[in-house]
């Protein structure tokens, strides 16, 4: 992954990092895929929140694809999706 795209990713989520820990979780960078799909691992409690889908896609995809709008799609490695 290219430094400048990861450090850009990275300001996104401090951005909404303290809501995460706050409730004891938080999140880091994976991987980004040749088709802009960032793969993201949920840490601490955001790992087993029933509502860790919620927050994936409403606080960190939005916040991601606002700062990076490159970026189709934000996924996490260990939650399963439910669309």
């Amino acid at each position: 992954m290219e430094e400048g795209i990861k450090l850009r990713i990275e300001s996104a989520l401090d951005t909404i990092r303290p809501y995460l820990e706050a409730d004891g979780g938080n999140v880091k960078i994976v991987d980004l895929t040749e088709d802009m799909v960032l793969l993201l691992e949920l840490t601490g409690t955001c790992s087993s929140c029933p509502m860790s889908t919620m927050t994936l896609k409403a606080g960190v995809e939005e916040a991601v694809k606002k700062a990076i709008p490159e970026i189709t799609k934000v996924e996490a490695i260990n939650v399963p999706v439910t669309e």
